[in-house]
């Protein structure tokens, strides 16, 4: 069977983007540098690969504050690829388009699609997501969603890697994941669409 295909293989994704201490500057706007993605198996309850696509901003350069909060800096996300080219990287080899997916709030949904929007490139994840910010607020009973880094520390979990990379926030995401799918507290495939 192919594994885009496969029962309970879900990505989980985590974008970075270009981001300032206040306002951006005049002509600059938010855009994608660095895209995270670890594959789990719901099924077996592992995480089975992490990736990382660095994205090499059109309208935008990356501020002190951002290198700060990331670690990228301009020298490194300039060897990236363009923004297109990471979409279609998430289609041909991640198979964005046919597996669900999920995040850890709606703000990466959102800044990918205002950035297919603002560049007229094709959408790359299709509608199955989940927000697994949500899912673990519900499940926890919490009255505020809490930040990914809070989270790890409710469920008695390791923060791996560093905090606002994306490669390691999937991948920690991807942790809490697994951990809400362990208790029966993650959304079944219909639900992905509520």
């Amino acid at each position: 069977m192919d594994s885009a295909w496969a029962e309970g293989i879900v990505n989980v994704v985590d974008v970075e983007a270009t981001c300032w201490a206040g306002a951006p500057p005049p002509g600059e706007v938010s855009e994608i540098i660095e895209v995270g993605l670890t594959v789990v198996d719901l099924t077996a309850g592992e995480r089975l690969a992490r990736h990382r696509i660095l994205v090499r901003p059109a309208r935008s350069t990356v501020s002190a504050f951002c290198t700060e909060l990331t670690g990228l800096t301009q020298a490194e996300v300039d060897q990236g690829v363009g923004f297109a080219e990471a979409c279609r990287v998430l289609t041909a080899e991640h198979h964005a388009g046919a597996r669900p997916w999920a995040s850890w709030g709606d703000y990466d949904r959102h800044q990918f699609t205002r950035q297919c929007q603002a560049t007229g490139t094709p959408y790359p994840f299709n509608r199955r997501h989940t927000n697994a910010k949500a899912a673990f607020t519900e499940a926890y009973g919490l009255r505020k969603r809490p930040g990914m880094a809070q989270a790890l520390e409710i469920a008695g979990l390791p923060l791996e890697g560093r905090h606002h990379r994306g490669e390691d926030d999937a991948w920690n995401i991807a942790s809490l994941v697994l951990l809400l799918s362990a208790r029966g507290d993650w959304p079944t495939p219909a639900e992905h669409l509520a």
